[in-house]
């Protein structure tokens, strides 16, 4: 039993998990202001007002496990990014704090739409400019990090965050297509649609540009037998695409997002294919970050108590709250 891999994937499905859940409330922030003022923005607000601030518990949990796990990959990985992490970290509080606040005070409410907008849009483009900034390589010397307070900011990592939030865009759209009635879903069907245009174009521009990034990239994905392998992923993208459109063509409701999570994942394993075994790529494997066996050993007894509980409340809580948003709420 390889401890190294076990995490890296736990850490893995905590990013994966924060994508999919925080992306989806994320991409109603984005969207709101298409929304009119008044009863189709309180509806999208409390579509996600019971379980948004649950959402949050993947970010602590790979973030912290990438601490805990994988501590020298945390200490390169954090310097190259402290601007577009500070960043998304305000547009995290800024989104939250709107939440809370624009229920309070209806004469402030424009106020704290524009704060849940701004926060939700600052949040996502630095999501995905990190990520770009992994992909495009971190400048490492010894076992820190060696580059400038700017290399995160190319046109790659642009193209990543704005990517970011159009697929966020999509997850908010086709979420309340699901989740809304009457002139409300007509106008996120109209949103998911442009929506998915979008982040398909955005995806293909990222995937295309990948493998020039770097040879090892272009290798894994374009040399044989790797590219019987990684074809499947473009390959079953495009199929999900086309009943994305048909779902919403048809009108559809619960299909549509289920199929754009299903895109987000196809897009976790071209990142796989991309990276593994690199946590930092072409510089650091996750063996040459891992922390001691012992300690990944007690952190994974933590793990295997906690993690069960949180899938437990976040089911509960989406089962609880699984009918259409009315004008009185959930019904």
């Amino acid at each position: 039993m390889d401890l190294t891999i076990i995490w890296a994937f736990i850490i893995a499905f905590a990013v994966f998990a924060y994508v999919v859940m925080d992306g989806f409330d994320l991409g109603i922030g984005i969207l709101f202001p298409t929304f009119k003022v008044g009863l189709e923005r309180d509806q999208a607000m409390n579509s996600i007002a019971p379980v948004w601030d649950g959402n949050e518990t993947w970010l602590v949990l790979g973030g912290g496990g990438l601490m805990a796990a994988f501590p020298l990959a945390y200490a390169i990985i954090l310097p190259a990014t402290y601007p577009l992490i500070i960043a998304m970290l305000l547009g995290l509080v800024f989104r939250g704090v709107a939440f809370e606040f624009r229920w309070r005070d209806p004469r402030h409410r424009a106020l704290w739409d524009f704060a849940f907008t701004a926060g939700s849009l600052i949040a996502a483009l630095s999501q995905g400019m990190i990520l770009g900034a992994l992909l495009q390589g971190i400048d490492v010397t010894g076992r820190a990090y060696s580059g400038s307070w700017f290399d995160w900011l190319t046109p790659y990592t642009l193209l990543t965050g704005i990517g970011t939030v159009a697929g966020y865009a999509l997850l908010g759209a086709t979420w309340l297509v699901w989740k809304l009635e009457g002139e409300a879903q007509a106008h996120a069907y109209r949103l998911a649609f442009r929506s998915a245009i979008a982040t398909l174009v955005l995806l293909a521009a990222v995937s295309l540009y990948t493998p020039f990034l770097d040879a090892d990239y272009f290798d894994r994905w374009f040399a044989m037998p790797n590219f019987l392998f990684a074809s499947q992923v473009p390959l079953l993208t495009t199929i999900l695409a086309y009943f994305l459109f048909r779902g919403l063509a048809k009108k559809q409701e619960a299909a549509p997002f289920w199929l754009s999570l299903g895109l987000f994942g196809l897009g976790m394993a071209g990142l796989g294919v991309s990276m593994w075994p690199y946590v930092v790529p072409s510089q650091i494997t996750i063996w040459d970050a891992a922390a001691p066996e012992r300690s990944q050993m007690f952190m994974l007894v933590g793990v295997a108590i906690t993690l069960p509980l949180i899938l437990a409340y976040t089911a509960w809580a989406y089962w609880v709250f699984r009918g259409k948003v009315g004008e009185d709420g959930y019904h």
